[in-house]
Order: structure tokens, then C-alpha cells, then sequence
């Protein structure tokens, strides 16, 4: 489907539903943000096996989005109405999969993939609810409002799915028992058949084995359609519908046709006009999903937020004076039209409700970070980074939408602002989640720490049975410990162990208190925490106190870290005058250093940070792990192992600029930096520092980036003298090494198919026992190979069998051996796996959601739906390495793969060629002109790559941007600059098919040079990529 196209019967049935904006926040946010955030940042995903339509990511002729679009109707189907409401969509379907009722793996695939998307806030019904509005939608069809509310059933319902060999009449009586009338049966049926179609492995009496192509006869001749062919086809006498004609008529299963015949064909006939089909679907379909028992109240239909804050959370600084509060705040902008919003104004109310914000003030200013696509919304956000006085805190905020126009719209969440309290925050810095135990630390406010304090978690655990895919939600609520006072605030800790496979889908409450007097934190995300728990800079003791202290301690300066009492920032209290502090934690002062005046080079190189409410505190912690750091110009930090020549001591009054998140210190000046040195000893340089390509007998493969779950799973080894050396050595006897944050060493037999690699650059930490090695980053995986991993277990003999190259696979077709991309980038660089146990067949399943698969070094399968530019195909016989998990067949080689591609897996990819362009990258847009300026650009909602290249013709390259955007060029602005490939995720509004661009990204194809006359056409223009296939009626 296109993008932002308006159904007339989308727009009819939203125009019934009331436009008022939600109250945040609501018990439906985690469903709003679902349901809306389809495509484009912080996109939610829900829609990935059933977006396009034509997604058949479970097997070929499985169509996804009829697949979720069933499961609704068998969850709600054995619902009864006699005797009360018992029954009806309350996700009982996760304990019926074995059920007579439920035959064929589509119900368990569907709830496989919606268990990642289960919390409390977002139960199992709810869900299959929301997954009847994404099926609908991404077919064309209607809105099909959703409300939230239902409750998950705790075990499996009784058997009374209608079934294809029933009577007319017990069909009648089946609905009747379901609450629906004749008519609504019908209507229920056409629209539930209006997708998808009738597989043979299942129903063979309906569809004999071997009749189809790809094993599934469509209900009509538009199956990835949401459409009234099902009705139109069946009125005219030309359908093939295998549930209304063929072998289901001897058979006694010509089920639609009883069904639709049961009044005479009144029902069909009235639905045979398309905005008709279109409104009557919509609401027999929300009849539908509305089935529940009694006792169960359902929210009003979820609407989307005009302006909605989004994962807002107040975290206690360093030194305890202030508060961040961070998050995001995101605006719709589906009717803005020609004009766009530039920024938000946040103004926020101090702790009583009034205007005491101390000297940073009560307003902040945010500009525009990225935007998002819903299916018939659109969505762009503004991060929020505020620092707020810990004495006065905060107790709600305003928001005010500035216009390109000039004009500016002011949200007060319906008159009642946007709440935030802080009586009790988590701390995420000093939280941690590592293996299973996860360890978090909340602050509470000291005037109401006489509360209890509680740690409340929500968790998932596996079932252990293939056939109930959705894990155990359990709920637990275990005590916090009262710790230290840290200023105005008191820590209190706890720790959970046994947290299991899937700790990293724990949601996280802090509560102090009881009842509806209780202040939480809540719904936090384990996912979001570090695996080691930083420390934090508190306070000297005696700065102890309450926010309501009439008279609070008075701060005593000494060799400490020192910070302006918090019980003393009110308008009346007496500034401290600012001063140098001579020693902060493990440091010393240096004194004041100039930046070099060599354009690009920095005192310190190591790492930087830049933001308003820089402190000495949070420098420091900042830079941990390095032995000097420094900040400057009052808002910037810089962290090093040491610090270039070209930089001079200067006397200390130079560094004179007031630090902006603390106004009693000095954070350098204007090209001076307040610098400290660690006091440990500093080893002397023995070499160079730069990436090591071996650490023997172990081969450096790239940088890759963490999971909450971790990367690498076989063992952990931290240490404060860590090398490569010593890391590879504790990991002797796995295939992967790898070192993190300086200090950290993970082991493992395989990568975790979730990380991926990423820039060179983010690997930029010094191993803490080698300053010449680095030993990866912040949440980044310096990753080592073994040379030659051990060949794959087997008790079978040196095979007497050539290995050959598989030309077809599943539904993937051999394009050749290619080679690894250039300078570090992947050929393939969506996901990837390792293991002895790959193969061909395997990394085909592996990879069935991507259009590109490549097995790497006998053992490694990598996915992508676009290949890097600078991957070239080679001579084939170079890829010559036996797959490991199947010795007689071919699994690349060294930087070299066995590439592999199909038309026909899910989502849009970026095909290598178009017409007589060929594919060069993803291409940034240049700074402050365009990157492809050779013509005014095109703008068309009908945009593909193929509409592109023709707009474009003669010019050495074209490129799509944003879906719609078309844009020529011999030659490249100024500043653009080559993007990862997966950064030019956004399918083209005329071809969902096709990839073109993202926001401020293009998808680039270069003129592909003559064949020059007398050269011999050995190869085609185009990879022997299979040809589009039309659905079969």
C-alpha cells in the first residue's frame, strides 16, 4: 500500500470517533505508541511480518496479515451468550494451538511474534485485538477502531470454532451462540475472507496437495488486498474462491458458500458496492474484537496524541543539586499541511506548583530530532534534556509547538499539565542488569522517606512448550533497602536474581508509600539499563536535608567534591563565590591548558561530551576510565590517556568560565581547559595505539554493538587490567572474544543475531591494562574470531563428496560469491548469526524476513534487504569454504559470501539495479545543500526507484529520499557523506516493494558505464534475480 493514502472509508470511520486528546498519561500509552509508530523513528515494529500485505514472512502462500486477521476471529469465535458472556477475545487461543478448532502453524507464528510485544500494560488479547487494525489497514482496507481493557484468559476455552464441513445451519447457531445475527455472519465471514486464501497442507480435502504453486488457493483474486473482490467475484459466477467451488463441493466443505448463500445472496449483493464493503467491515470487525466476557469495560477506541510525552524520566545528578529530566516529546502533524513544526517549548511548575526554578530557569527549548509514520498519521519528536534545582523540583509542565509559520500552539493536557513528581526516581545510572540479576537503586525525596519503599517487577519466563509461544507474566514485589542520604534525597537498593533468558523484557516499579497516596516511577524498561552500575558522586553528609527545612546544614568546603547545598538554593539564599577545585574523586587539578591551535587536533582525544548542564562531577564520571579529562568553555568535556604536546599550561585565572549545570565552579574558557589527571600511576607508552587486525590465534572481525541480553553468552571476565591478550586468553576454547567499556570480557561459541556491526570509530576505549589496545566502548563489542574455528562436531568420515553450490534455496535464488564490504563495512548488515551448525537451508530460515542472504566462512549467516555498494561480485570458485553445520555444500569464504536473494520475503528491499543504474549506497543529504542538485527534484506520492531513474536520465546518479522525494545529480554536495545501508529503511510510496531513502538519507544508484562494443555480453545488466510474480487467482 502507499503511504498516507486516505480510504474514503478510513476517513468515514474515523470521523466517528471524537478527536479529543487523551489525558496523559493513560493505561493505553503502551498500545497508542503500537498502534501509531508504524514506520520511521522509534518505531514501534508491530507491523513487521504483515507489512506490506503481501508479506508471506512465515513460508510461501502464508499470508501474515490474514494469518492475524483469523487468529482474532478463532480467539473471540468460541465465545457464548447464553447464561451471560463468557468467553470472547480474551487470548485463551495461546492454550488452544493443539485444539481441532486451531490446525496449522498460523495461530502459533502470530503469537510467537506479538509475544515480544506482551506486558502488563499490553496483554495477549489487546493484542490480537491490535493485530486485526494492522492486518486491515496494511491491506487497504477500513480503520477498525480499537479499544483496550480485555483480560487475558488463564487457560484454554471450550471447542466451537466453526469449521468448513458444518451445516448452514449450525453455522447459524454457531454466530447466534456468538452473538451475531444472520447478516452479521455473512458480513463477518466477507471481510475475514476478503485477504488470504486456503492452504493444502491443512484443508487438502479443500485444496488438493500439489494443486498450487506455493501450497495456498486465495479466497479471491486479489489476495494481499483488502478489497470486495471476495463479494464482486462471487456475485458474478467468475470466482474461485476454493471454500465456494472445486473439490470443496464433493467434499461438503464449500463452507463460504453456505454461508453466503443462506439468505438468498441479500447480504453479498448489498456489500458488492466498495464503500459499502468498506464501512460494514469496519464495524462488524469491531463487533468482532469487542466480544468479551462480562464483567470486562473497554476504553473508548485509542486515539493518537496531538502532543504526548514519551519515556520521560527524572534521574538525580552527580553532587545531588539537580535533577535531569529527560525524554521525548512527540507532536502529530497529519494536519498541519504546508507548514511543520520547528520546536517545542517546555515550561515547567517548581515542587509547590510555582515558578522557583533557581538561575537555570523554568523554560527549555527543544528542536527537531526525527519523524515517524503511523497509517494514516504522521509524527515528528523533540528530545527533552532539562536540568532542575533538586530544592525545588518539579511537579508538571506545559508545551508549546512552534510553527515554520511563525505561530505556536500551546498543550496543557486538557487543562491539567503534564504531571511529573519527584518523591521517588529511579536511578538508572546506578542500576544494572547483568545475567539474570538485576540490581536497582531509587532515590526518595528525604521529606517522605519515612514511607516503605518497594521494588515492584513485572517479567516474562519461557513456558517451555513450541506450542504455547507466549512466555509466563509474573509479578513480584520485594522490599528496597534504606541506604544513603545523597543531599535531599536517600538511596534505597535491591537486587533480584533468576531473572532468566528473557530478563531483558522486565518492566520496572519504584513505589514509596501505599494506596492512592503512593509516588511511583513505573514501567520502566530493564532493556535500557547497563550491565555495571556506575557510582555515584554524592555529596558530603552534612549536606544531608529536607526540601521543607527551615533551617538547612551549611555546606563546609573541602578537599571533597563540593556542591552547593541543596537545602540552601531558594531565592534568598547567598551565592558561593566559585572556585578550582584541587582534587574530585581519583583526580587532581592540573590547572588551566590551552586547546592546540593545530586545526582538528584536541588537547584530548579520547572522548567528548557537550551539554547545558555540564558540571566538574559529571565530567568526571563521564570519562571514567581515562586517565585526564577536562572540561571547557563551560558546557564541553573532554576525556583522554593523555594529552597533546601541542597544548601549553597557562595560569589558572584563564579558566574563568562559570560551569552551566553548577555555579560555584570553573569549567575552563573560550580554547581552555580545566584539566585533571588521575592520581594512580600512568604506565609509559610502549607502542602506538591503534586497532589490532590478530590477537594470536584470534582474527579482529569489527565493532559490534550490545544487547541488554548480551552479544556474547558463554562467560564474563572484568577486570581493571584488562588487554586483549588477557581476554583472549580467559576465553580459550570459544570461538568469539570480546571487549567492552576498557575493562569487560565476554566470551561466546556465537554472536547473538541482534547485534550488529557498526562504526570503527564507536570502539574508541583504551583497554584499562594496555593504553596502546582498545578494548571497545560504551555499549560497543570489540569482537575477535578464532583464526580457524574447530571443524563442527561429527562423527562422519572426511566426506567423499565434492561440495556444491546450492543454486535455489526455499525461495531463494544464488546470485554468486561476493565479496565483504570495503574499510569495515558488511555486505549484509541487518543481522547475523554464527555457529557450527550453519548451512544453506538453515541461514535461508534464518534470514526468511530479509531479500538478501549470505553464509560467510563456512559458519557465519548474515541478512540484509539491501547489499553494501562496495561489496563486488568475484569469481566463484573463491567462494570455496564447506558449510559447517553441512559439509557438501558451500558456505563462502573468507571476506567472501555466497549471496543469495528472493523477490518474495517480507518488507521492501533495495534492488541492485534499475533500468541502466546500479546500486551505490545510502548517501547522507550535504550540509546545508543538497546533496543531488542537478535538477529541481520530484515529489510524487506515486514514487519508486523506477520513476526516479527516468526523471533522472543522463545524470550520473539518482537518489530517493523520504519515500516520495526524487533528486539528480553528476556529483555530490558539499558534507554528504556515505550512511550505513539500514539507515535508507523507508519503502517507496509507489512501490512498498522498494526501499527509497529516510529522512535526510538517500538511496543513491550510479549510471552504470556502456558495455563498450566489442566487449562479449558474458553477463546480464540485471542480477539473475527471480521476476516479480503476480498474484494467481
Amino acid at each position: 500500500m502507499r503511504w498516507h493514502t486516505r480510504f474514503l472509508s478510513a476517513m468515514l470511520s474515523l470521523s466517528m470517533l471524537a478527536r479529543a486528546d487523551p489525558t496523559w498519561p493513560s493505561q493505553v500509552d503502551e498500545l497508542e505508541e503500537i498502534m501509531y509508530q508504524v514506520k520511521g523513528y522509534r518505531s514501534r515494529q508491530f507491523g513487521g511480518t504483515v507489512i506490506p500485505c503481501s508479506s508471506q514472512a512465515s513460508g510461501p502462500g502464508r499470508h501474515n496479515a490474514a494469518e492475524w486477521l483469523r487468529a482474532a476471529f478463532h480467539d473471540m469465535a468460541t465465545t457464548t451468550i447464553f447464561d451471560g458472556r463468557a468467553g470472547g477475545m480474551d487470548g485463551s487461543l495461546q492454550y488452544e494451538l493443539l485444539s481441532s478448532d486451531n490446525i496449522g502453524p498460523a495461530f502459533n507464528t502470530t503469537l510467537k511474534f506479538m509475544a515480544d510485544y506482551y506486558t502488563s500494560r499490553s496483554g495477549v488479547a489487546d493484542l490480537l485485538a491490535l493485530g486485526v487494525y494492522y492486518a486491515v489497514r496494511s491491506c487497504g482496507g477500513p480503520v477498525v477502531p480499537i479499544a483496550s481493557g480485555r483480560i487475558d484468559a488463564k487457560e484454554g476455552g471450550p471447542i466451537g470454532v466453526p469449521l468448513p464441513q458444518n451445516s448452514a445451519f449450525t453455522f447459524e447457531q454457531q454466530f447466534t451462540r456468538m452473538g451475531f445475527s444472520q447478516a452479521e455472519m455473512i458480513q463477518v465471514v466477507a471481510c475475514g475472507h476478503s485477504i488470504g486464501g486456503v492452504h493444502e497442507t491443512e484443508f487438502p480435502e479443500i485444496v488438493p496437495v500439489g494443486s498450487t504453486e506455493d501450497g495456498e488457493g486465495p479466497m479471491d483474486s486479489s489476495v494481499d488486498t483488502f478489497d470486495n473482490k471476495i463479494v464482486t467475484e462471487y456475485i458474478a459466477g467468475t470466482t474461485k474462491n476454493p471454500m465456494v467451488v472445486g473439490p470443496s463441493i464433493r467434499a461438503t466443505r464449500n463452507a463460504d458458500f453456505k454461508v453466503f448463500n443462506v439468505d438468498g445472496n441479500e447480504t453479498m449483493a448489498a456489500l458488492a458496492d466498495p464503500e459499502t464493503f468498506n464501512s460494514v467491515c469496519a464495524t462488524v470487525l469491531r463487533k468482532m474484537i469487542e466480544v468479551v466476557p462480562d464483567g470486562v469495560v473497554l476504553t473508548d477506541p485509542i486515539q493518537p496524541y496531538a502532543v504526548k510525552p514519551v519515556d520521560m524520566q527524572l534521574t538525580l545528578n552527580p553532587g545531588a543539586s539537580t535533577l535531569q529530566l529527560s525524554g521525548l516529546i512527540r507532536v502529530r502533524t497529519t494536519e498541519f499541511g504546508d507548514d511543520s513544526a520547528e520546536s517545542v517549548l517546555l515550561t515547567y511548575k517548581d515542587r509547590t506548583g510555582g515558578d522557583n526554578c533557581g538561575n537555570l530557569g523554568c523554560t527549555y527549548t527543544a528542536d527537531l530530532l526525527g519523524a515517524t509514520q503511523g497509517f494514516d498519521d504522521t509524527f515528528v519528536w523533540f528530545p527533552i534534556n532539562v536540568e532542575i534545582p533538586a530544592s525545588s523540583g518539579i511537579s508538571s509542565f506545559t508545551l508549546a509547538v512552534n510553527m515554520a509559520s511563525g505561530t505556536s500552539q500551546v498543550y496543557d493536557n486538557n487543562g491539567e499539565s503534564y504531571p511529573i513528581q519527584d518523591a521517588i526516581l529511579m536511578q538508572k545510572p546506578q542500576s544494572c542488569l547483568l545475567q539474570g540479576t538485576l540490581s536497582v537503586v531509587a532515590a526518595v525525596r528525604n521529606d517522605i522517606d519515612s514511607s516503605p519503599v518497594s521494588l515492584h517487577l513485572s517479567y516474562k519466563t519461557p513456558v517451555g512448550d513450541p506450542n504455547r509461544p507466549v512466555p509466563t507474566l509474573n509479578d513480584d514485589t520485594v522490599a528496597m533497602t534504606k541506604g544513603d542520604c545523597v543531599g535531599l534525597y536517600t538511596f534505597y537498593t535491591a537486587t533480584y536474581e533468576s531473572l532468566g533468558d528473557l530478563d531483558y523484557a522486565t518492566k520496572i516499579d519504584v513505589i514509596t508509600g501505599s494506596g492512592e497516596s503512593a509516588s511511583r516511577d513505573d514501567f520502566k524498561a530493564a532493556s535500557g539499563l547497563g550491565a555495571t552500575c556506575a557510582s555515584f558522586d554524592a555529596p558530603p553528609a552534612n549536606l544531608c536535608s529536607r526540601a521543607d527545612d527551615p533551617d538547612p546544614p551549611e555546606e563546609t568546603v573541602t578537599a571533597t567534591p563540593t556542591v552547593t547545598s541543596p537545602g540552601t538554593v531558594t531565592s534568598t539564599a547567598a551565592v558561593e563565590t566559585p572556585f578550582h577545585r584541587d582534587a574530585l574523586g581519583n583526580y587532581t587539578l592540573v590547572g588551566c591548558n590551552t586547546e592546540p591551535t593545530i586545526a582538528g587536533v584536541r588537547a584530548l582525544s579520547g572522548a567528548s561530551y557537550v551539554y547545558d548542564g555540564m558540571t566538574l562531577e559529571s565530567c568526571m564520571t563521564n570519562c571514567t576510565g581515562f586517565y585526564y579529562w577536562a572540561t571547557e568553555f563551560g558546557r564541553e568535556c573532554y576525556c583522554g590517556n593523555k594529552v597533546n604536546a601541542a597544548s601549553t599550561n597557562v595560569t589558572l585565572d584563564e579558566c574563568n568560565v562559570i560551569c552551566s549545570g553548577d555555579e560555584t565552579e570553573y569549567c575552563g574558557a573560550g580554547d581552555r581547559l580545566e584539566l585533571y589527571v588521575t592520581t594512580g600511576p600512568i604506565p609509559t607508552p610502549t607502542g602506538t595505539l591503534e586497532i589490532k587486525p590478530t590477537v594470536t590465534p584470534y582474527l579482529r572481525i569489527g565493532c559490534y554493538d550490545e544487547l541488554p541480553s548480551r552479544a556474547l553468552t558463554g562467560g564474563t571476565f572484568p577486570s581493571d587490567s584488562m588487554t586483549l591478550e588477557l581476554c583472549a586468553s580467559n576465553c580459550e576454547g570459544f570461538t568469539y572474544f570480546a571487549t567492552e567499556y576498557g575493562r569487560e570480557c565476554y566470551c561466546g561459541q556465537f554472536i547473538d543475531a541482534r547485534s550488529n556491526v557498526t562504526d570503527d570509530a564507536d570502539c574508541n576505549m583504551v583497554c584499562a591494562g594496555d593504553e596502546t589496545e582498545y578494548c571497545g566502548g560504551s555499549d560497543r563489542l570489540e569482537m575477535y574470531r578464532l583464526i580457524n574455528p574447530p571443524p563442527p562436531t561429527t562423527t562422519t568420515p572426511t566426506p567423499t563428496i565434492t561440495p556444491t553450490h546450492a543454486p535455489t534455496v526455499s525461495s531463494y535464488v544464488l546470485l554468486g560469491c561476493w565479496t565483504e564490504g570495503e574499510n569495515g563495512v558488511r555486505a549484509l548488515d541487518a543481522k547475523a548469526v554464527a555457529g557450527d551448525d550453519v548451512s544453506i537451508e538453515s541461514c535461508a530460515d534464518f534470514c526468511q524476513d530479509y531479500h538478501y542472504f549470505g553464509t560467510e566462512f563456512g559458519s557465519e549467516c548474515h541478512c540484509g534487504d539491501s547489499l553494501a555498494a562496495s561489496s563486488n561480485e568475484t569469481d566463484l570458485a573463491e567462494c570455496n569454504t564447506p558449510c559447517a553445520g553441512d559439509p557438501t555444500e558451500y558456505c563462502g569464504a573468507g571476506d567472501r559470501l555466497d549471496l543469495y536473494y528472493s523477490n518474495t520475503t517480507a518488507g521492501p528491499s533495495q534492488p541492485l539495479v534499475v533500468g541502466n543504474y546500479s546500486w551505490y549506497g545510502c548517501q547522507t543529504e550535504g550540509d546545508g545543500v543538497r546533496a543531488l542538485a542537478g535538477k529541481p527534484p520530484l515529489v510524487n506520492d506515486a514514487m519508486s526507484l523506477e520513476v526516479c531513474a527516468a526523471f533522472c536520465a543522463g545524470f550520473t546518479y539518482f537518489g530517493t529520499e523520504y519515500g516520495a522525494e526524487c533528486y539528480c545529480g553528476d556529483e555530490f554536495g558539499e558534507g554528504s557523506a556515505t550512511a550505513p545501508s539500514t539507515q535508507c529503511g523507508m519503502a517507496c510510496n509507489g512501490d512498498a516493494t522498494e526501499l527509497c531513502g529516510a529522512s535526510d538519507r538517500l538511496s543513491v544508484y550510479e549510471l552504470t558505464p556502456a558495455t563498450p562494443p566489442d566487449s562479449p555480453p558474458d553477463t546480464p545488466d540485471e542480477p539473475d534475480i527471480p521476476p516479480e510474480e503476480e498474484d494467481e487467482e
